[in-house]
């Protein structure tokens, strides 16, 4: 059920009998949320192997699931991505949805099986469902499939980048773990907080570690391998930054509050992605206040 990295990682943070719901195939609840979503994150390994995290867009209804083992996008979707790499048969997957509207959310994780008809076939080898705790709630305009992503990269983190990062309230990480016969691969998971939630150190970006479902699947797989994305999210401007670098965990620096422990990521590629949703103005209701000790 856990890779050696997700078990470590509980062990490190002194969890112990840690059970989860997780299905081969994935429920038809599960198929019918995938297919009422307007956007989908993504994350696989580009060609020098290091993780990518991707917002992928279309009209309620453009991710279908044909049967209990596969989701299918639109080739063009992806197409929309111009720094997601192309996919290939047997390239591992990580996906999550989420609607934060409702503040649900359900992940899976698999491998391309290819592309037919226009259409991403992906395998699902890995479906389950994660709690709302940490999604602030939303209402994010409607799709526009005119919008056209405008990228650039960064040497460092510029004035804009940083206060982009000292706003946010969301981000998506992208990890990546070899695979152990039926474990590990390609995953990509949710993080929330308050405003300032992320803090900046120079260079390095600190990232509490809250109280949650205790599967460690970021954390195991980036101790096996510290490369990562982020996609730190502006969804005020409809904007975010896509950085990728190595990440540590700091085991033994608890924070205040739910924070547990942080782990920090260092820029090595940075893009700045502008036009990446409809801007959706400021009305979002935070999840839960508390969070704003201890930061």
């Amino acid at each position: 059920m856990f890779h050696s990295g997700e078990q470590q990682a509980q062990q490190k943070a002194g969890y112990q009998q840690v059970r989860a719901a997780l299905y081969t195939t994935m429920p038809e609840q599960h198929r019918l949320f995938y297919q009422g979503l307007e956007t989908f994150y993504l994350s696989v390994l580009d060609h020098d192997g290091w993780p990518v995290a991707a917002l992928i867009q279309g009209a309620s209804g453009f991710i279908a699931s044909p049967n209990e083992t596969q989701l299918t996008l639109p080739q063009d979707a992806l197409e929309a991505v111009p720094y997601l790499p192309a996919l290939k048969a047997g390239m591992a997957v990580g996906g999550l949805g989420i609607d934060f509207s409702n503040r649900r959310r359900n992940r899976v994780n698999g491998v391309v099986e290819g592309v037919s008809d226009g259409r991403l076939q992906l395998h699902v080898q890995e479906s389950f469902g994660n709690c709302p705790q940490y999604i602030q709630r939303r209402n994010l305009a409607q799709h526009n499939s005119r919008r056209r992503l405008q990228i650039e990269s960064l040497n460092s983190l510029d004035a804009d980048a940083r206060y982009l990062i000292s706003a946010a309230d969301t981000l998506f990480v992208a990890s990546h773990a070899p695979r152990q016969g039926s474990t590990g691969g390609a995953d990509i998971s949710h993080r929330g907080g308050m405003p300032g939630f992320i803090t900046l150190k120079g260079e390095k970006l600190w990232i509490p570690d809250y109280t949650g479902n205790r599967y460690m699947n970021t954390l195991g797989n980036l101790l096996l391998e510290p490369r990562c994305a982020l996609l730190i999210m502006d969804f005020h401007q409809g904007a975010a930054l896509h950085i990728q670098g190595r990440a540590e965990i700091l085991w033994q620096m608890p924070g205040e509050g739910r924070t547990e422990r942080f782990w920090t990521v260092e820029p090595q590629r940075i893009l700045r992605l502008r036009q990446l949703l409809p801007a959706a103005g400021t009305d979002v209701e935070y999840a839960d206040s508390t969070l704003a000790a201890g930061q």
